[in-house]
């Protein structure tokens, strides 16, 4: 009688160790899907891949200059802020070309190489344009992004998904499928032991 209860009892330990295991590489699988059409996509679309270094030779604040979002968008979308507009001496190539933020940057609004947020406070984004613009002034030399295809003729300060943050996007999915596998794998062997035992 109690031997029936303990193999009844590693039956359900072991279902719910199987359902555990199919559960956690069913999610990985989808975070892997998740990944794969929402970061991927704007990882393999950057031309911006080449790392170089950059010179700044002037960085201007425009007052007074309405900058949208973005060509034909709402009036709703748009709003007036200081168009911070930095030029830079590229490196790689001695050409004298604008620099943006991010390659979000250049598609929300390329006369500007600075876009704040719309929520953010007028006078507080005019004080951290003012920093921003300072800061290049003080530090003229820093690490940039250019397209060595020549599509692009301007250069980003920081890419939106690095090749660092694409691999850390994938390592919770990969721990995880890992995981499950592994825990699929010992109830498997934990089975086939039981087999093997209850035959001998």
């Amino acid at each position: 009688m109690l031997g029936k209860k303990l193999v009844t009892a590693q039956k359900r330990g072991e279902t719910r160790a199987l359902c555990l295991g199919l559960g956690m590489v069913a999610c990985s699988m989808m975070m892997y899907f998740f990944i794969g059409i929402t970061i991927v996509p704007f990882y393999t679309k950057s031309v911006w891949t080449t790392e170089t270094v950059c010179k700044v030779l002037k960085a201007n604040i425009k007052d007074k200059v309405f900058c949208p979002n973005s060509e034909g968008s709402e009036d709703e979308e748009t709003f007036p802020y200081p168009c911070l507009q930095v030029w830079v001496n590229l490196t790689a190539s001695g050409q004298e070309v604008m620099l943006y933020q991010t390659e979000d940057t250049l598609e929300r609004n390329p006369k500007c190489s600075y876009v704040p947020d719309k929520l953010e406070n007028s006078k507080e984004v005019k004080a951290r344009i003012e920093t921003i613009a300072s800061n290049f002034k003080k530090y003229q030399t820093f690490p940039c992004y250019y397209d060595p295809g020549g599509t692009q003729t301007n250069v980003i300060l920081s890419r939106l998904y690095p090749s660092k943050g694409l691999l850390f996007a994938f390592l919770w999915p990969t721990l995880m499928f890992t995981g499950g596998f592994l825990i699929i794998v010992l109830v498997k062997i934990s089975q086939y032991v039981s087999v093997l035992s209850a035959w001998q």
